[in-house]
């Protein structure tokens, strides 16, 4: 394939730099590189395959090692500087990374390293890591949204079947009522209804919304133009997965507060007389 391919070469193990493997493994000595999923879909190589690189009229051959996660449109090669030592003697560094020890201030560091810099041309800046791309928070802006769609229409489920049982079970209520069930003891009661489905609800929803993630989350990215990597779609954990399935149980006991409410407030008397 013709075309051209944008290099980073990096002098010195850049592991650490924050990116992202979608498979594969970050390279480890010259001649050896890592692509985005763009060049691979476009040169149509593969994992293992020896491409041949031209610099300067000068062809360079670099095993592909491993796919990077970078959304882009452009073609991209990660490589170490030694690789285009021959073509390139007199390579120049263009940026340089810096790792920052656990629990320094970024932002200190950042601003004192400018005021040190101010002279020479240069300034510091912080690192964006691949969860920061727009691409991801677009990914995550739409699934809140798809999520407070479905809580809202889940909620309103059960708002509907909880009042068409209560119109239903009137009747009984204002028996109970006759009997001394106070408001307070009808509201738990009508709540008390809906928790063994808020459960199972629950258990199936997120059950079936693990299984969706799984598959619609992928697609999204593919259909950008991407390939995500494993910390991004395998993102649930068996504490989180909890808090989901309770969160069936927290929704129908908030679809079932209005019912209960007009439940409590029903005067006896009327309760009785409907059929």
């Amino acid at each position: 394939m013709a075309g051209a391919a944008r290099l980073y070469a990096f002098d010195g193990d850049a592991s650490w730099g924050g990116y992202e493997m979608v498979s594969g493994r970050w390279f480890t000595r010259p001649g050896e590189a890592a692509v985005p999923g763009t060049f691979l879909a476009a040169t149509g190589a593969r994992i293992g395959d020896t491409v041949t690189l031209t610099d300067h009229g000068e062809a360079v051959a670099v095993r592909i090692v491993g796919e990077v996660f970078h959304p882009t449109n452009n073609l991209l090669v990660f490589t170490d500087a030694a690789t285009f030592a021959a073509t390139k003697p007199t390579l120049v560094a263009a940026s340089y990374h810096i790792g920052l020890t656990d629990g320094t201030d970024v932002t200190g560091y950042v601003t004192g390293l400018n005021s040190v810099l101010a002279s020479s041309g240069f300034t510091a800046q912080h690192g964006q890591s691949g969860d920061s791309s727009d691409t991801i928070v677009l990914l995550n802006a739409l699934a809140a949204l798809l999520t407070l769609m479905l809580v809202a229409v889940a909620g309103m489920g059960v708002l509907n079947m909880v009042v068409l049982d209560t119109r239903e079970r009137v009747r009984d209520l204002g028996i109970h009522k006759a009997l001394g069930m106070t408001p307070w003891q009808t509201t738990t009661m009508v709540i008390a209804s809906v928790i063994v489905t808020g459960l199972t609800g629950g258990a199936i929803g997120t059950s079936a919304g693990v299984a969706l993630h799984r598959v619609v989350v992928p697609a999204m990215g593919h259909n950008a133009g991407i390939t995500l990597p494993v910390t991004v779609t395998d993102v649930y954990q068996p504490a989180g997965l909890a808090l989901l399935g309770l969160g069936g149980l927290l929704i129908a006991i908030l679809g079932a507060l209005l019912p209960a409410g007009w439940a409590a407030r029903t005067r006896t008397a009327v309760a009785l007389r409907t059929e």
